[in-house]
């Protein structure tokens, strides 16, 4: 009678105890949910975060060049980020850092006509360039042209007012600087017009990470972070191994984005995803740094650890 009323008793107390309940995270994103972002979407769908123990919430924000602001005051654990614009966040004295790799290759281009006249870089002498924004664009642009033979006043810069593709299209421009490749030449291609791209990695910039994750400098020793990462790393072999089965997840997930300019941008985005997040290359983050300092953007090439971390 006795073990049986213990064991009532202790059947009582395991069905009344509260369940433990998953640590929660708040990822900013840099803009709209996208493809660029399939692998956390993947990892939400597949469980992979609440495996981890985490319950995480993907926000697309209000301004996106708040990002780096809102980590650095704390109010999301997680940003989503560029890696040039992190040097700039870093003299700036902004205490973040990069703990993480989403998208391990530049997507940023300078785009022309396919069928159009400009065969090369060095074709661009006397032509316009349309814009959008000012900054790392502006010393990619000129780099790209040195390594052409030209030089920026080479050529004619219009600011087109986040209309690049459609700018080119119209002749308003003869190239374009900041289009992405996984989206502006599909874009145009669905649109009749085949777009031909030079790559900043292949024409004199250092290759870089496009998208980084980042996190205030006090938390890089948060259980979360590595957690996150890990399931990061998950999603990203499985969009890999299952392409097909992942794009049905994402779509799943956001329906609004079933349409080919997703579709293909998916797909074209996939084999950029880095499928080890969490690891840093010093060597690769210095030389960008020394490229940031020789085009004038920043004053001083910052020592890698003080702007990016390996998450352990």
């Amino acid at each position: 009678m006795l073990r049986l009323i213990s064991a009532t008793l202790l059947a009582i107390a395991t069905l009344a105890s509260p369940s433990f309940a998953n640590d929660k995270l708040t990822v900013m994103l840099e803009w709209f949910v996208n493809p660029d972002h399939a692998p956390m979407v993947i990892a939400q769908e597949k469980g992979l975060f609440a495996a981890a123990g985490l319950d995480v919430t993907l926000i697309p924000p209000a301004d996106p060049s708040a990002v780096p602001r809102l980590v650095a005051a704390k109010q999301a654990d997680i940003g989503i980020h560029y890696q040039p614009n992190l040097y700039l966040d870093h003299e700036a004295g902004l205490p973040i850092v990069r703990i993480g790799t989403l998208v391990e290759t530049p997507l940023n281009t300078v785009t022309v006509l396919a069928d159009g006249p400009i065969k090369s870089l060095a074709d661009l002498k006397g032509k316009k360039v349309g814009f959008s924004v000012t900054g790392f664009e502006d010393a990619m642009l000129k780099r790209m042209l040195e390594n052409a033979g030209l030089k920026k006043d080479d050529v004619e810069l219009v600011n087109v007012n986040f209309s690049l593709s459609p700018s080119l299209i119209a002749g308003k421009v003869d190239a374009t600087v900041g289009g992405f490749r996984n989206f502006e030449l599909t874009q145009m291609k669905l649109e009749g017009h085949e777009g031909k791209a030079f790559y900043p990695e292949e024409n004199g910039v250092p290759p870089y990470d496009e998208l980084i994750f980042i996190a205030h400098r006090d938390s890089v020793a948060d259980s979360r972070l590595p957690r996150f990462l890990g399931a990061i790393e998950q999603a990203s072999v499985f969009i890999t191994n299952h392409p097909d089965d992942a794009w049905q997840m994402f779509i799943k997930a956001y329906p609004d984005l079933n349409d080919e300019l997703n579709r293909k941008a998916f797909f074209d985005t996939l084999p950029r995803f880095a499928k080890r997040p969490a690891a840093l290359d010093t060597g690769r983050y210095e030389r960008f740094g020394a490229f940031m300092q020789q085009m004038g953007l920043v004053k001083t090439a910052p020592k890698v650890e003080d702007l990016a971390v390996e998450i352990r």
